[in-house]
């Protein structure tokens, strides 16, 4: 877990900001270590997250533009990685790689 921190930059949000567009290219990746977000497809929520959920991960390993918008619930604390970052850790360490893909296909199985 260390080293995953690592390789991201810790941020703070405030309440109302979307940090994740959709329809966008997928250029970054984010952990929420603190607050509540609601993930929204076409203005519609269709989940809420917290805190050690990953958003936006589904787009970098699909290769695709963003399928949902995230929105700030609460002030948040994010770990936010680039894609760049988010490869490199895939390459580094396969259990994560693992992880991001499931979590990825769980996402995308659910929006179907």
């Amino acid at each position: 877990m260390a080293r995953i921190s690592a390789a991201g930059t810790t941020v703070r949000v405030p309440e109302g900001w979307s940090p994740i567009w959709e329809k966008t290219p997928a250029d970054k990746a984010y952990i929420l270590l603190d607050g509540t977000v609601s993930v929204r497809r076409g203005g519609q929520e269709i989940a809420q997250l917290g805190p050690g959920e990953i958003m936006g991960e589904a787009a970098i390993v699909n290769h695709s533009l963003r399928t949902a918008s995230i929105v700030a619930l609460t002030p948040l604390e994010l770990i936010h990685f680039t894609d760049e970052a988010v490869r490199r850790l895939c390459e580094e360490i396969p259990s994560f790689a693992t992880v991001l893909r499931t979590a990825a296909d769980e996402r995308l199985t659910r929006a179907e």
